[in-house]
């Protein structure tokens, strides 16, 4: 029987300490304040937003969302950044993905303050997370799937993961924190050119699928007794369904499960914690900048 992983459980704990750490800092004259960029109207990332607004609301961080029309250009993007960048009640920003076509997001990320970037995307942070300097901001996503690993018991030292991907935003911190002194995993990164990717995975103890394409990882990939952490969020058409979809993840969960030792569900596995992290982020800011 394997262990299905907890993502709710485990995000409402995080959430939890970051009530503690709130209280701590404003007994010190520090209110911890984020505020979110969203350029358009993308109906999911609305949502996004939402729930971020609201978390900070529940737990007496102060937020600021602002919102921009589609047509919104590169320069006055940059502008509002530069504006929050210099604003004392601002601690974390973070400008929602993705932003239009026209906008170049990698230039709004360089221009926010690397103190501030509470995403974890900018170059000094990522130097950082290379470095395992722990003054960085780390990715919410790997960080929430870490702190799986470790609510879970997962030891990963002397452990072999797989990361099946190699993006800026989840597979390529992830290897860096599997790797890291103290997780101690000896990691291999797969990815579309990988030559035989269900081999690679079948040595794994560990694998973390986040590729983004529906229920890749079939059960012929999976060794007996490894551990799935379910990056994948993927809509696929479901007429039973009234929205007329359902959300799986990058693993074929119903037949992956029952060789699993432990795994997360899609939805809540990862995705919970990803919120919960972020919160994480934006206390660590308020504490080093004050």
């Amino acid at each position: 029987m394997s262990s299905v992983i907890d993502g709710k459980a485990v995000a409402a704990a995080v959430l939890e300490e970051c009530r503690s750490e709130v209280a701590e800092l404003k007994a010190k004259g520090i209110t911890p304040g984020l505020s979110v960029v969203l350029v358009g109207d993308d109906p999911a990332s609305h949502v996004y937003v939402g729930s971020k607004v609201r978390t900070c609301g529940d737990l007496g961080i102060y937020s600021r969302k602002i919102v921009l029309p589609a047509e919104t250009t590169q320069e006055e993007l940059l502008a509002v950044v530069q504006e929050l960048n210099a604003d004392p009640a601002i601690h974390g920003i973070l400008v929602q993905s993705p932003p239009p076509k026209h906008i170049d997001e990698e230039a709004i990320i360089r221009a926010l303050d690397p103190r501030k970037d509470v995403d974890g995307f900018h170059p000094e942070n990522v130097a950082k997370l290379a470095l395992e300097d722990k003054t960085g901001f780390v990715p919410c996503t790997p960080a929430g799937s870490m702190r799986l690993l470790a609510a879970a018991g997962v030891k990963t030292a002397g452990a072999e993961a797989v990361v099946i991907g190699r993006s800026m935003i989840v597979g390529k911190p992830m290897a860096l924190l599997l790797m890291a002194k103290g997780s101690d995993a000896t990691v291999t990164v797969a990815h579309s050119r990988s030559k035989d990717i269900a081999a690679i995975c079948r040595r794994a103890d560990i694998i973390v699928a986040a590729v983004g394409r529906p229920e890749m990882v079939k059960a012929d990939w999976v060794k007996e007794g490894a551990v799935v952490i379910d990056v994948g969020i993927n809509r696929i058409e479901d007429a039973t369904k009234k929205s007329g979809y359902r959300l799986v993840g990058d693993v074929a969960y119903d037949e992956v499960a029952p060789k699993c030792s432990a795994i997360t569900p899609v939805p809540g596995g990862v995705g919970p914690m990803t919120i919960a992290m972020l919160m994480k982020n934006t206390l660590q800011a308020a504490r080093q900048i004050g």
